[in-house]
């Protein structure tokens, strides 16, 4: 759970610290609602780059930054909405957009909603300590991104088979970088390393994505009312929201499934991973090439009794569709097919990751047999900004694109099959939520008591974590007093 209690020692020297570096934290209603933020700090914020590691940057961890590079400001929440020409599928499919957040990716808001309530109440003391930010990716780049921020030292961890530009970005920000074996699926061997630092150094904090509730919470939070927002907007009288399309990964951002089935209580969550290690749909394993989705375990933060459906991808269906989405030739080809110039135009907002939502929801809307006036909702994570060491490899293994490959990678998307798709009845999620026994009981030293209480006690589990928004928020603006600026 998320401890709120206050080490006053700490905090102390934490308060000084901020003072020192000029810093000041968003509370959890402007990250959902930026006209919450004061106008000075607006005003700052046009001289400074969204990547910039400047602390006011901190309130720029919302969906709703203006899409530009230097100087945005706000405005309503980022989206697409993806048209049939290009899905295949009569259902509309709209994606919330993590390019406009700092580093690329929304997983900073992840890395804040971990991190922000242990320096607001004193339990990690950044004049001594290191946090240590296991991941597969963009959670690293987060975490050592906003650690920057609010003046903290960082160690990041990653599989050594990651895109070159993680590594190369990662070098300039963390203190420390640590590669580790294997690829996107080797998580465990994350973990390891965890464990062997925490036995040989006495300075970090080690902020596990796959076990922090501040992940869930932030996502529950400010991601799930952004989707809101968004279904406010888009939804007729005659529409129906049939659920939300997310891959596994950490698990963080299927928070924001929870909070949308409080008003949509017949709505869906189906979590996505990759057919070459399908974990939840066959208790499988494997290596794979969905950079974003580290898997070969259920996380401690996944509700698993809120699950209704598993949905794998195969890879190489991926990786073909960067190529249609970005290639010169897969772009003209997509425009020949009468796809909107808007939409082709701006297919880099989808990361690898990214298209393997969209498979999946296509996949979602298929199985469900879904018409012109349902509704899917997913998340494109980070964009091909991140991945053009991908797109070179690809190049050179396959040679150059043709329209020939456009065609074929195009039909492939529109005749998507509804195979390797499970829908989740109470004894698949009680088999999915035992798994989190090999992993976190056994290897973690999680109690028992909490795995019960996950699955026999879920929603009062689940509603105690959610309770503390306001707590936090009521900690960070008592800690900005006490910094004073």
């Amino acid at each position: 759970m998320i401890d709120l209690t206050v080490n006053e020692e700490q905090l102390e020297r934490t308060v000084k610290r901020c003072y020192e570096r000029g810093i000041i934290f968003p509370t959890f209603a402007q990250m959902k609602n930026p006209e919450l933020i004061p106008q000075r700090i607006k005003d700052e914020l046009k001289n400074i780059g969204l990547w910039d590691v400047h602390p006011r940057n901190l309130f720029r961890i919302t969906w709703k930054n203006e899409p530009v590079v230097q100087g945005g400001g706000y405005g309503g929440v980022n989206y697409m909405v993806l048209p049939s020409e290009l899905t295949g599928v009569k259902a509309k499919i709209i994606a919330l957009v993590g390019k406009w957040f700092p580093t690329g990716a929304h997983k900073v808001g992840a890395t804040f909603g971990c991190l922000a309530p242990r320096l607001i109440t004193g339990q990690f003391d950044p004049t001594k300590q290191k946090a240590v930010w296991p991941s597969t990716g963009n959670y690293c780049r987060g975490g050592a991104y906003v650690a920057s921020l609010l003046a903290c030292e960082s160690i990041a961890i990653l599989p050594e088979e990651m895109s070159s530009e993680r590594f190369e970005w990662l070098k300039k920000v963390a203190g420390e970088v640590i590669a580790t074996p294997g690829c996107e699926s080797n998580v465990k061997e994350i973990f390891d390393k965890c464990w062997e630092l925490k036995k040989t150094r006495d300075d970090i904090v080690i902020f596990n994505q796959f076990d922090e509730f501040g992940n869930h919470l932030w996502h529950y939070e400010v991601t799930g009312n952004a989707m809101k927002e968004v279904l406010d907007a888009e939804m007729g009288e005659d529409d129906n929201y049939m659920g939300v399309v997310l891959s596994s990964g950490s698990s963080g951002t299927l928070g924001c499934g929870d909070y949308l089935k409080e008003f949509y209580p017949t709505s869906k969550i189906a979590v996505s991973e990759a057919l070459q290690c399908p974990t939840l749909l066959m208790n499988g394993y494997g290596g794979h090439r969905i950079e974003g989705i580290g898997d070969k375990h259920v996380p401690w933060i996944h509700n698993i009794r809120h699950t209704d459906m598993v949905i794998a991808v195969d890879d190489e269906y991926t990786m073909r569709l960067i190529r249609l989405f970005n290639e010169s030739v897969g772009r003209k080809y997509l425009k020949s097919q009468g796809i909107a110039d808007e939409i082709v135009d701006n297919l880099d907002l989808l990361g690898i990751s990214s298209v393997g939502n969209l498979l999946s929801a296509i996949k979602f809307a298929k199985y469900y047999e879904l018409g012109e006036n349902d509704i899917i909702l997913t998340v494109f994570t980070d964009s091909m900004e991140l991945y053009g060491s991908r797109m070179r490899e690809l190049r050179e293994a396959k040679g150059a694109y043709s329209e020939l490959d456009a065609g074929c990678d195009f039909d492939l998307m529109q005749n998507l099959s509804i195979d390797y798709t499970l829908e989740l009845n109470y004894y698949d999620r009680r088999r999915i939520h035992n798994l989190k026994y090999y992993t976190w009981i056994e290897q973690q030293d999680k109690e028992l008591s909490e795995l019960n209480a996950q699955w026999y006690d879920y929603k009062n589990y689940w509603a105690k974590i959610h309770e503390l928004v306001p707590q936090i928020d009521e900690l960070t603006i008592e800690f900005n007093k006490k910094v004073g600026l």
